[in-house]
């Protein structure tokens, strides 16, 4: 079994990737985006951490949060948004004998992507990353066109213009050359 190797940082910055299982053409995500809010929302509530951007997709959902001084442990937070957003969607994916011996769902990728954000720069290349996304993968023409995103929020509090990346190609973000 491979030796994955976690930052933990106490208080820490970070971008995460979570993907299904399942990817193509599966569209869990944004069909049931109202579990998964409310499986983030009543983890937050018991284990808190500040969402600077979110974007979900239908098949993965990009991420920066911070966690609270102190603390490192996002796995257990990552571990119950995945176990509440499961145990409330409909059973109707495929499992192998294993998953079902297991008592397992089989809706979400085992692994997902974590990075520390390490300054200012990384942490806007990021939160540019998260919401450009829906535009990349071609679900929009512009990212104001993305509803499940925590874009149009961060129009509101000056951090974005309301035109941003509107209209780009989207293998480029604004501050390429």
């Amino acid at each position: 079994m491979p030796n994955y190797r976690r930052v933990w940082c106490p208080g820490g910055t970070y971008f995460f990737t979570h993907a299904l299982r399942v990817r193509h053409g599966n569209d869990l995500l944004v069909r049931h985006i109202e579990v998964l809010r409310n499986a983030v929302r009543l983890t937050r509530r018991r284990h808190p951490f500040e969402i600077h951007a979110w974007s979900v997709l239908p098949d993965h959902f990009h991420c920066v949060i911070e966690l609270p001084p102190g603390e490192q442990d996002y796995a257990h937070r990552w571990r119950m948004i995945k176990l509440l957003f499961s145990r409330e969607v409909p059973a109707d994916e495929w499992r192998s004998k294993i998953l079902l011996r297991r008592r397992e769902r089989g809706i979400w990728q085992r692994r997902y992507w974590e990075h520390l954000i390490r300054d200012e720069a990384d942490l806007r290349r990021h939160l540019d990353y998260v919401h450009i996304n829906p535009m990349k993968h071609g679900l929009v023409e512009s990212v104001a066109d993305w509803p499940y995103s925590t874009f149009h929020h961060l129009v509101k509090q000056g951090l974005y213009p309301a035109d941003w990346a509107g209209g780009m190609h989207a293998d480029r973000l604004p501050y390429d050359d």
